[in-house]
């Protein structure tokens, strides 16, 4: 199938096939074309540029993109869209007041969650987790990482790894699996940490590698959780079976987490709301992507990543969802890109920047995915006709994205 785009408004995200990220200054360009056309065929970027320089070419199918924006479609590297459930009691208690650490105290957080995951047919949990795929890529997801995390014992982790593994299977779109047994201690481990992290390393980790069930290894270091000696082990134990670490870290307070997960080459470190100049400095010369999740803040109202801080060190700074029954029960990414220019001050650039390219390279996907390159895959979307590209974010109520194609074909 060979799909001719022409007499499209803006074509934006042009980018060499070199380009792996965007950081510092350069994420305040997005280098677009005006009047352009869009060749796919089979699944591909082809050919691209001004309607006036458009070759003669074959294609079985025309659309006109008259008063449209094109770009690549959004990369969510952060997600726990898996989940059984929700915990729309735990909003009403944030407003009456509780923190977010007095409502895990009392039993609520990511404990809830996992009962009710333990407690849910697999079955059931695919077709939960299917419908919110299913509408996070109408908004225009096209690669999205997703984590365990809300089983806590070895069946239910690998049950939640078995829903993730049967939805990539099931969707076109590119899904990256992450093993996040490390997001919370079990009641019944909470005066006995050390034996829990035995059963992550010597139990859980050995049959995840044997059923190839995830990627990347996450763990949630932060005070009250996983303590960087205990994140750093569970690390190394994953490494061992070839799995790239993803880290939470920073949400809530700054423990050094940074320097272990740059130091364990992690892929990206993510939330990042609280961060000292030890903390830049040490993401500095580093692989590791920062990654920021506005929509969290906004949620629970915590502080947002200091963007601007990462930015002006010359570093790059991806955007995610952060997707998840307590503290995002949303994978809108338009509105994470909205949100990310309204509070966190990013301009429409750097955060279209952050959430396309610079999100493929937090999953592992930039050389295939993430910006309008030939020989890239085409996940791309089409507005709705828009004045610019500007009232993406300005327009933050609107489902402005109109038709999302994944490899070539639309969805």
């Amino acid at each position: 199938m060979t799909t001719l785009f022409v007499n499209i408004k803006e074509l934006l995200q042009i980018r060499e096939p070199d380009e792996k990220w965007v950081a510092g200054a350069a994420m305040k360009v997005l280098p677009s074309i005006e009047n352009a056309y869009l060749l796919v065929s089979d699944g591909v970027i082809v050919d691209f540029g001004k309607m006036e320089e458009l070759p003669l070419v074959d294609f079985d199918v025309t659309e006109d993109c008259s008063d449209r924006i094109v770009l690549p479609t959004w990369y969510d590297s952060h997600t726990h869209l898996v989940y059984a459930g929700n915990r729309e009691q735990e909003f009403v208690d944030r407003i009456n007041g509780l923190s977010y650490e007095e409502i895990a105290n009392r039993g609520g957080g990511i404990l809830n969650s996992a009962k009710k995951l333990q407690e849910t047919p697999e079955e059931e949990l695919y077709e939960q987790s299917k419908h919110r795929l299913v509408e996070v890529m109408k908004m225009g997801t096209g690669g999205i990482e997703i984590k365990s995390g809300y089983g806590l014992t070895l069946e239910a982790e690998l049950k939640m790894l078995r829903v993730i593994k049967r939805l990539g299977e099931e969707f076109s779109l590119p899904i990256k699996a992450t093993f996040l047994g490390a997001h919370a201690f079990p009641a019944e481990y909470k005066e006995n940490q050390e034996a829990y992290i035995d059963i992550i390393i010597n139990d859980m980790l050995p049959k995840v590698a044997a059923e190839n069930l995830a990627e990347f290894i996450d763990a949630f270091c932060e005070t009250g959780y996983f303590s960087v000696d205990q994140t750093k082990r569970i690390i190394e134990a994953a490494q061992k079976y070839g799995m790239v670490p993803k880290i939470h870290v920073n949400q809530f307070t700054v423990i050094d987490g940074i320097q272990m997960a740059v130091e364990c080459n992690a892929l990206s470190v993510d939330h990042l709301e609280v961060l000292e100049d030890k903390d830049i400095e040490a993401l500095k010369e580093s692989e590791t992507m920062p990654v920021a999740l506005p929509s969290c803040s906004y949620f629970i109202s915590i502080p947002y990543t200091p963007a601007r801080k990462l930015m002006e060190a010359g570093l790059p700074v991806a955007l995610a969802s952060d997707y998840n029954p307590g503290t995002t029960p949303s994978g809108n990414m338009n509105f994470v890109v909205a949100t990310a220019c309204i509070k966190m001050k990013m301009t429409p650039e750097e955060a279209i920047n952050a959430a396309t390219l610079n999100g493929a390279y937090a999953m592992n996907l930039s050389k295939e995915y993430g910006s309008i390159t030939k020989g890239k895959k085409a996940n791309i979307m089409v507005t709705k006709p828009v004045p610019s590209y500007y009232y993406l974010p300005y327009s933050f109520g609107e489902q402005l994205i109109d038709k999302v194609m994944i490899h070539g074909e639309f969805i």
